[in-house]
């Protein structure tokens, strides 16, 4: 096991030397669908876990800023390993949503206890004496495998509706099926979560919405306080950018630059290289509206806007290098095709379609006088 410091060292210091480890297991980690112990671990004790925990119970509280920078640093070694410390930031800082009774459960051993977050109510809740019985398989639940906890949406039967809730499940009380067999991102291990009539005591459930509109619980940090849509984005999409940053390189190695074409190649290299650096300045301008006091209604849908266009420039990057490769870049062992896989099924997320947050923001700058 790889021992990271936890305090006095800069989460992107310990996301850099991480990265090395990272790259080091890469093709390990896509040929058996889950990080190798070693990355698995490193995320763990690098800080990722604690980023947003609060910090009365040992966490950093963090912000966007640093976590975009650490999580893209550690995915240039791996995207997977990149996304499975995003997630995990994602998933501690919604134990902030708890009552104080269950946060204090959560994280009983320790700010680097990993969560893991099961976010589509593929479960269902029955209300019974002192607390809920819970059933339901979460597909798609990334780093499942080594998690401490998890926190899975499940519907809850309330005034004639179906309502979303989260449930903290101990490790336990949910098994593991071995489900993930994605073309791209296969060393996430987003495999199958399963609860199957377990008891959870009142305390620890929360409203949904209570996360989605930033209520939480015992904390006024901005990174517990601010609006679900001005993180997801960032969380889902800075493992692209340092993905991004691996293709430039990949291909650069292998570029023609003596020979008759090297002048195309040199500015299809320039091109991609000002588009890779422009979608960073839209995750980072995202990033520092997160970490603000507050955020206007403009923000609101412009963030989740330029998160999802820069995943979009990020996809058209990669693409673009992997057809210009020609052959080499799709043979198995070059960078180059595990990064194009990883990208394109990184961008599928629900969080980064362009389409639905795209039309919030383009509704906004035409109602809204002076916008534009």
């Amino acid at each position: 096991m790889t021992s990271w410091p936890t305090t006095g060292t800069d989460l992107r210091v310990r996301a850099r030397e991480l990265a090395t480890v990272a790259a080091h297991h890469a093709d390990r980690a896509d040929a058996e669908r889950l990080l190798p112990a070693a990355v698995a671990e490193g995320i763990r004790d690098a800080g990722f876990a604690r980023h947003f925990v609060p910090a009365r119970w040992g966490g950093r509280a963090g912000s966007a800023g640093e976590l975009l920078e650490s999580v893209s640093v550690l995915a240039e070694g791996c995207t997977s390993a990149g996304w499975c410390a995003s997630v995990i930031a994602g998933a501690g800082r919604m134990g902030a949503f708890l009552p104080e009774q269950a946060q204090q459960e959560l994280w009983a051993k320790g700010a680097d206890t990993t969560v893991v977050g099961a976010l589509i109510p593929r479960g269902s809740a029955t209300a019974v004496k002192g607390g809920w019985r819970v059933t339901g398989e979460w597909s798609f639940t990334s780093a499942v495998d080594f998690s401490d906890w998890a926190l899975v949406c499940a519907l809850v039967p309330q005034d004639g509706e179906r309502v979303p809730w989260f449930f903290a499940l101990p490790r336990e009380d949910y098994r593991v099926a071995d489900t993930w067999t994605s073309t791209g991102m296969r060393g996430t291990g987003s495999n199958t979560l399963l609860a199957d009539n377990v008891f959870v005591p009142a305390h620890r459930g929360f409203l949904r919405d209570d996360m989605i509109t930033g209520r939480s619980v015992g904390s006024n940090t901005r990174c517990h306080t601010a609006p679900l849509r001005l993180l997801s984005g960032l969380l889902f999409g800075a493992p692209a950018l340092g993905a991004a940053r691996t293709a430039l390189r990949a291909w650069a190695d292998s570029a023609p630059g003596t020979a008759d074409d090297g002048a195309g190649a040199l500015a299809t290299l320039a091109r991609a290289t000002a588009a890779v650096d422009s979608a960073a300045l839209l995750l980072e301008r995202a990033a520092r509206v997160a970490d603000e006091p507050e955020a206007g209604p403009l923000e609101l849908v412009r963030s989740p806007a330029d998160c999802a266009y820069a995943v979009q420039q990020l996809v058209d990057v990669v693409e673009t290098l992997l057809r210009a490769s020609g052959s080499t870049g799709q043979l198995a062992g070059h960078p180059l095709q595990r990064v194009w896989r990883d990208v394109h099924s990184l961008a599928s997320h629900v969080a980064l379609r362009f389409e639905p947050v795209g039309r919030a923001y383009g509704r906004h700058l035409l109602d809204s006088p002076g916008a534009l």
